[in-house]
């Protein structure tokens, strides 16, 4: 009898196990760039517990890469604009110098399409917002932006409203990790914190 309660409990034990929920990865320590590479001349640095990215003297793109590749995944984060905000999201890109491959979710200014999702080197835009989401984000705010990348699925949300939702083949066959950008032309500076991934 208790050989047959042990095997049970064990049963029990062993699908807990399989259904525990994936846990989160937090991208950002909050600390230090540990698990990021810096990609170009431009300046990533801590401060106050966030992640800065900042136009440098060369004025040029730069990016902030995570070590590891990330295929599925439903990943939220905050960013707050100062100065000029164009900057984005990519992922499952690679960056060779300061040239991206990947697709972009784009964070821009008013009225420039954040949420929406760019190819850079290929195609430009995929899919750009609705005129009327562009009163969505909160400039020189904390805004929150989700994306939730499955398969050939991609789904952006800013501030709890969905921006755009597609399908697309050659992002379903994508590799690559998690960047974030400084977009060229100077004057750029953006604040991120809670950078947390869920593998999907």
């Amino acid at each position: 009898m208790k050989e047959k309660m042990l095997v049970l409990v064990l049963l029990v034990v062993v699908s807990v196990g399989f259904m525990a929920p994936t846990k989160k990865v937090r991208l950002f320590n909050g600390k230090d760039l540990t698990g990021w590479k810096i990609y170009g001349t431009e300046k990533w640095y801590v401060a106050d517990g966030e992640l800065v990215c900042e136009s440098g003297p060369d004025k040029g793109y730069g990016y902030l890469a995570t070590d590891q590749f990330y295929k599925n995944f439903d990943l939220s984060l905050e960013f707050k604009q100062e100065a000029n905000g164009n900057s984005g999201v990519f992922i499952r890109s690679t960056v060779e110098g300061t040239k991206v491959s990947g697709w972009q979710v784009e964070v821009a200014p008013p009225n420039h399409d954040t949420g929406g999702i760019y190819e850079s080197y290929g195609r430009g835009w995929l899919i750009q917002i609705p005129d009327e989401k562009e009163n969505i984000l909160k400039p020189e705010q904390w805004n929150k932006l989700r994306i939730r990348a499955e398969g050939d699925r991609v789904q952006t949300w800013l501030n709890g409203k969905e921006m755009v939702d597609i399908k697309d083949e050659k992002i379903g066959k994508g590799e690559g990790g998690v960047a974030l950008q400084i977009h060229d032309g100077g004057g750029i500076k953006v604040r991120w914190k809670n950078l947390e991934l869920k593998p999907l």
